[in-house]
């Protein structure tokens, strides 16, 4: 039995291995055959390829041929457009020659009206009757001799201002206008100078009048402060007092009439301020500063000068103030005004009463 059982599993086996073998023989069949069937395949799939490569090669030429047609357009499209400006720009440019000749030919007809005195549309039918006429029988020649001398005259002459009537008005109104102002300068001239002359006739008339009361009250002056003598003043150097200069002289008793110059100290000192004097008592002004007016004078002098002082101060309403070192002059003062230093750099200004002090004093 376990024999049988063996053959029949070694059965199965051949049969299982006979059936194999047929697999595989078929296998190998189909094998055996397949190069067969992929060289078949690609001899068609080369045979596509070589299709394929043809149609590219042509949809190439086809391509190649389609850019040069249109790059040939494109230059044909460029060449057109710059022939199309070109003809834009010969069509300005003959515009602008028309307009430019169309203006030239109103100059001409308006210079040819001018100067021929017709109309541009009679100048063929006059040059007819003059060629016709005198000028006709005349040499080529001597016509245009004529003509070159006319053509001088005519240059000669210089060009036809149009303008000139309204140049011509213009002109005639400037010139009204300027002798107008003209006219107005030489009055306000005249004006003027007879102002200036009226004024200097015044201020001569005034600069006498002043000069001969300050002469008088400086000749009365200088003899109350030298007690006698005499003194004037004299204009110099022109017969116009509003030029002339001024020279004073003067005679202190028992001296000899002389220049201011020629003087003391002392003395002219003393005249001046009979000068002064004087100008204040012609005209009168409301404060009077003399600084050091007594310093060349001696005591005898000095007290001539206060003297002289109160009786200016009598006579006008000025009030001096009067800068002095001299004791005498200021026992004659109304206040005195000074200054102290009762302590090193402190300074202190002090003033005294005179005649409040002499009123105490006589209590």
């Amino acid at each position: 039995m376990q024999w049988r059982a063996r053959i029949d599993s070694a059965d199965a086996r051949l049969l299982a291995l006979s059936r194999e073998l047929y697999e595989i023989e078929k296998r190998r069949d189909a094998a055996k055959a397949a190069p067969q069937v992929a060289r078949a395949k690609l001899e068609t799939l080369m045979e596509e390829a070589g299709a394929a490569e043809r149609r590219r090669i042509e949809a190439s030429d086809r391509v190649a041929e389609a850019e040069t047609a249109a790059r040939l357009a494109g230059d044909r499209a460029r060449s057109l457009e710059q022939a199309h400006a070109d003809a834009r720009e010969r069509r300005a440019g003959a515009e602008a020659h028309a307009a430019a000749n169309a203006a030239r030919v109103a100059d001409i007809a308006t210079q040819a009206h001018e100067q021929a005195g017709v109309a541009p549309e009679k100048l063929a039918g006059l040059a007819g009757n003059l060629v016709n006429g005198a000028l006709g029988t005349a040499p080529l020649n001597e016509i245009e001799r004529r003509l070159e001398r006319l053509k001088a005259e005519r240059d000669a002459a210089g060009p036809v201002n149009l303008r000139a009537h309204e140049e011509l008005q213009e002109a005639q109104e400037r010139i009204d206008t300027l002798t107008r102002e003209k006219e107005d300068v030489a009055q306000a001239v005249a004006k003027l100078r007879r102002a200036i002359t009226t004024l200097n006739n015044e201020g001569r008339a005034r600069l006498l009048r002043a000069f001969e009361e300050v002469d008088a009250h400086f000749a009365q002056l200088f003899a109350t402060l030298f007690e006698g003598g005499r003194a004037n003043l004299k204009l110099t150097e022109s017969e116009d007092p509003l030029e002339a200069g001024l020279e004073i002289f003067a005679e202190p008793p028992g001296k000899r009439l002389t220049n201011l110059s020629l003087l003391s100290g002392g003395e002219q000192a003393l005249t001046a301020t009979a000068l002064i004097f004087a100008v204040f008592l012609a005209n009168p002004a409301p404060l009077c500063v003399l600084d050091e007016v007594d310093a060349p004078l001696d005591d005898a002098n000095v007290d001539r000068f206060c003297r002289m002082l109160d009786e200016m101060k009598r006579l006008t309403t000025t009030r001096f103030i009067v800068i002095t070192h001299n004791p005498v002059t200021m026992s004659r003062m109304d206040r005195l005004y000074g200054v102290t230093m009762p302590e090193q750099g402190v300074s202190q200004l002090v003033s005294v009463d005179l005649g409040r002090a002499q009123a105490l004093a006589a209590e």
